[in-house]
């Protein structure tokens, strides 16, 4: 099954995609390199050689990644300054940034339900209650919503 389309979409020949914000998105952040610093991001990692190291890439891939993702408005530098040493930065999340952990999250959960064999070797938990989190579809109401239920619709 698949998501419902209003009438007007609902021919699919005759009407584009165009201007489409999931192909925005992933042009932005769509590279492996790019979604692995965030995780790293969320990890609490907030220095350049750590990134590197961490996410397994060269400083030059770092560079430019981190670069793309502070332009964006998803990280932003700030200064720090070590005793004895020059001023650098460190790269911190931004609330663009915030607001992409679901879709990091819901990557890591489909793949520890289809890409895993033992449910993959982190879990998320709520501090507070110490429960599972998971990634939902809900509508303004905070109930869930499977997809059959839903339906693409023109924003007038």
């Amino acid at each position: 099954m698949a998501m419902q389309l209003e009438p007007v979409l609902a021919d699919r020949d005759r009407w584009k995609a165009e201007h489409c914000s999931i192909d925005k998105a992933i042009s932005a952040i769509g590279t492996r390199s790019a979604i692995l610093l965030l995780r790293e991001a969320y990890y609490g990692t907030t220095r350049f050689d750590a990134f590197a190291r961490r996410v397994g890439v060269t400083e030059a891939v770092a560079a430019a990644r981190l670069k793309e993702l502070t332009e964006l408005g998803v990280l932003a530098k700030q200064p720090y300054r070590e005793p004895g040493q020059r001023t650098r930065y460190e790269y911190v999340l931004t609330e663009m940034g915030r607001d992409l952990l679901p879709v990091v999250l819901g990557l890591m959960q489909w793949g520890d339900k289809y890409l895993q064999d033992d449910a993959g070797p982190l879990k998320v938990v709520d501090t507070r209650s110490g429960s599972a989190v998971r990634v939902r579809m809900q509508n303004a109401d905070g109930e869930d919503v499977e997809m059959e239920d839903m339906e693409l619709a023109v924003r007038r």
